[in-house]
């Protein structure tokens, strides 16, 4: 009889399902680690930015045999952590690189310009994935990241939303993408186009998606085209917190509550945050070097947050609609390209 027990008993401990997350430290070690070596990959290729390294190492952690377990079971609390908490304190930090003073510096008629950019995009990059019937809250996603701020805006968005993870993840990867295709296309035309170094750089911080592909695109133009550049694409980032607002009132018609977190307030926390660090910025208190070492927080944090969002990400799912994501992100990269280009002409 003891050894009958002793046999069920093993065959009992057998069947017992694996342990699910160990608390957040083992994904909040393995997201450092992805970030380490995402620094490391700029490093070596400076023209890819190490927040597309982040989003791509974090997939290659999904799906390397030794470690995709851990990164589906002991490290999945952390790393989810990383993708939400993270993703909103990295935005916060972003409203650093921002100042009214810098916004009103470059005229009324360069304002409405990217109003009119960014919603042309928006507008027509969602309505364009709708029509193609992509999944869940990607065509959303997809819109905010080419229109306004790229990984950021789609952090931001998939947070007030409340969107799945595989939505976020592949609206990262596809943006950043193109993001980095503009590093090397958008300065071959300068010339072509006949744009000056001041117009080549507005229309590169209207058109290209996050702000260290804006760096790396407009640099190759030297510092005039730089400086405008960097203003214009901090201008576009301003407009993150209003239409956090506008989709969470529009969420709120539609009787559409968040599973997780309940109604969503007005304005959510972070974007709070976002608009209180435009607000620090702009008194000119901070020091440079406060403002520097705040950056390199803000990459690392973003980081952070892409590399958690890679590792939610199955390959094989993606694929079923692969298609159909390629070609709204080349319409829209396109879209964003052409409308900022004209608006560029028509208000210089």
């Amino acid at each position: 009889m003891t050894a009958l027990t002793g046999s069920g008993t093993r065959r009992l401990a057998a069947r017992k399902p694996p342990a699910g997350p160990a608390g957040p430290l083992p994904g909040l070690v393995l997201a450092a680690g992805g970030v380490a070596a995402a620094w490391l990959v700029h490093r070596a290729v400076p023209a890819l930015p190490m927040l597309t390294a982040a989003v791509v190492l974090g997939i290659a952690a999904a799906h390397t045999p030794w470690l995709a377990a851990r990164v589906r079971g002991r490290c999945r609390g952390g790393l989810t952590l990383a993708a939400k908490r993270l993703m909103r304190a990295g935005i916060v930090l972003l409203g650093l690189k921002l100042s009214l003073a810098d916004v009103l510096g470059l005229g009324w008629a360069t304002v409405a310009m990217v109003l009119a950019v960014v919603t042309a995009t928006f507008c027509g990059t969602w309505w364009l994935g709708r029509r193609l019937g992509l999944r869940g809250d990607q065509p959303l996603l997809i819109a905010a990241g080419y229109s306004i701020c790229g990984a950021s805006a789609i952090g931001a968005v998939g947070s007030v939303h409340d969107s799945d993870d595989e939505d976020m993840v592949t609206s990262v990867a596809l943006v950043t993408l193109c993001g980095t295709l503009a590093i090397a296309v958008l300065p071959l035309l300068h010339g072509p186009l006949g744009l000056t170094d001041a117009e080549f750089g507005r229309w590169v911080g209207a058109g290209v998606h996050d702000v260290g592909q804006v760096v790396a695109t407009a640099q190759t133009a030297g510092p005039v085209a730089l400086g405008e550049a960097v203003l214009v694409k901090l201008l576009r980032v301003a407009l993150l917190a209003p239409l956090a607002a506008v989709l969470v009132v529009a969420a709120r018609r539609r009787g559409r509550e968040a599973p997780r977190s309940g109604r969503p307030p007005l304005v959510p926390l972070f974007v709070v945050g976002f608009l209180a660090a435009v607000a620090l910025r702009s008194t000119g208190l901070l020091p440079e070097q406060a403002l520097a070492v705040a950056g390199t927080v803000q990459e690392l944090l973003l980081a952070a947050a892409l590399f958690g969002l890679g590792s939610a990400v199955h390959l094989p799912s993606l694929s079923r609609t692969g298609p159909k994501v390629a070609l709204l992100g080349l319409t829209a990269w396109v879209l964003i390209a052409t409308a900022a280009y004209a608006g560029v002409l028509l208000t210089t």
